[in-house]
């Protein structure tokens, strides 16, 4: 390095120079742009601090090799965007309008680290998306695509899509499709605050959830500016008289496989729940989240093919493929489908194009019948396994709940009691449960051990240690 390259190392800090001695042998066309992109990093990283002087254009441009107009423009470019200062004869410094950014990025997404056996519901197995399939429906989707479809999507979603989903959901969940009025979403969470926007803008601050029910409900409806309102169950589906009573006009329902408790309404329950929606000019929001999936009989079909104008259906892919896709559907009443359309439109503009068609692919050529079908052998393997499993390490426990879905309510004798003990050594040894109390407005357990357990996600052989660590535990 020459004399004056040893006064830039100085200037700048020897870790910012190596960082910019890569520009200099990029190609000659991209050198420019790849300089600046390196004197920002540096800069932002805070290997170059405010308050830093940099070494004149004539200095760095010989010690990088370079020419001077290149380091003269890359300094100007880098004045004008606020990350360097200069002043006519008093040289270029590090401006102070810069903050170091912090450095990587967090992953914030929801998992169970460091755990010998994870029985935390409401995931798939992931091991079963049908990559093959997948990308043979992406590269013919991209080679047919045409061009517009490229361009902003009707807010609802693609008609071939929108087309190809009415007739799954009619044929798969006995609904009453009419594709005008079904609304492609990112999944129940966007559903569900569309379908809440909507009914606060006509003067609801309030919406019924099923107790237990899911933890979620409280934060999608809250950020949509409705309280929700814990209403409890009985054998037959979610109380009538309690709902009567608290004076709301929408509730949240998963009548084909109560979430978490795992039952399914009664016809006598159903009918009656209808009966309140029309009484109050209400609406009842159905999450399908897991219809699909019954293993002693075929599933009862939707709610909403009873009385389509007094409820929303919800679903989406998150159990049968993906969570990460985004991908799902809202069914909506004549009534509210103009504005759930102009709520949509406003939020996002509509679903990515690609992801529709590619969907659409998917089931117009029975791909995605096929992977119901191989899910459905799967999750019903594991739930018999977990069920045997239980009855060999955990004799007399009860598995309540239909034969369905993706997790199973187990109710431990009270020897194996108090709860907050068991789930504390079980925890210690490294065991992720879900007591049924986590998924209860009350958070009060009877002394009594009931658990979520979820065993999609797990192959039988895991199923089977996992509950065995868990007997270990707490030494049986």
């Amino acid at each position: 390095m020459t004399s004056s390259g040893t006064n830039t190392a100085g200037l700048m800090g020897s870790a910012a120079w190596e960082l910019l001695l890569p520009a200099a042998s990029a190609p000659t066309r991209a050198r420019g742009r790849a300089l600046q992109a390196a004197l920002r990093q540096a800069i932002r990283s805070g290997r170059l601090t405010p308050g830093t002087r940099l070494p004149s254009s004539r200095d760095l441009a010989a010690d990088l090799g370079v020419s001077r107009g290149l380091v003269t423009e890359a300094y100007e470019q880098l004045t004008a965007e606020g990350y360097l200062r200069s002043g006519r004869g008093a040289g270029t410094w590090v401006g102070d309008a810069v903050r170091a950014a912090r450095p990587g990025a967090r992953d914030l997404a929801p998992r169970s680290p460091g755990t010998r056996a994870d029985f935390v519901p409401g995931t798939p197995d992931l091991s079963l998306f049908p990559r093959a399939a997948w990308a043979a429906a992406q590269r013919a989707v991209l080679a047919e695509l045409p061009h517009h479809d490229l361009g902003y999507p009707d807010p609802r979603g693609l008609p071939r899509l929108r087309t190809a989903l009415a007739g799954l959901l009619a044929r798969r969940r006995g609904v009453v499709a009419d594709p005008e009025r079904i609304v492609v979403v990112s999944g129940v969470a966007q559903a569900s605050a569309l379908v809440g926007s909507v009914l606060h803008a006509r003067g609801m601050r309030s919406i019924g959830v099923e107790d237990p029910g899911s933890p979620q409900h409280d934060g999608l409806y809250a950020a949509a500016g409705l309280g929700a309102v814990p209403l409890p169950l009985d054998e037959d589906g979610l109380a009538l008289g309690p709902l009567r009573a608290s004076g709301v006009r929408a509730v949240v329902s998963t009548p084909a496989h109560q979430y978490p408790t795992g039952i399914a309404y009664s016809a006598r329950r159903r009918a009656e729940l209808l009966g309140w929606a029309r009484s109050v000019d209400g609406l009842v929001l159905e999450d399908d989240y897991d219809g699909d999936f019954r293993y002693d009989r075929a599933p009862v079909g939707a709610l909403q093919g009873l009385d389509p104008e007094h409820v929303a259906y919800m679903g989406s892919v998150s159990k049968s493929l993906a969570p990460g896709l985004r991908l799902g559907w809202l069914l909506v009443p004549a009534a509210l489908t103009e504005e759930i359309v102009e709520r949509k439109r406003t939020m996002d503009l509509g679903h990515p194009s690609l992801d529709q068609a590619l969907f659409a692919h998917f089931l117009e050529r029975g791909d995605y019948d096929r992977q119901l079908r191989r899910c459905q052998r799967a999750y019903r393997e594991r739930r018999d396994a977990l069920v045997a499993a239980l009855a060999e390490h955990f004799p007399e426990t009860r598995v309540s709940g239909i034969a369905a879905g993706l997790h199973a309510i187990a109710e431990l004798p009270e020897r194996f009691g108090p709860q907050e003990d068991f789930l504390k050594r079980v925890a210690d040894a490294g065991i992720a449960v879900r007591p049924l109390s986590a998924c209860s407005h009350a958070r009060t357990g009877d002394g009594g051990v009931r658990l979520v357990l979820g065993y999609a996600h797990l192959p039988p052989a895991r199923i089977r240690a996992g509950v065995r660590l868990m007997a270990e535990a707490l030494g049986g």
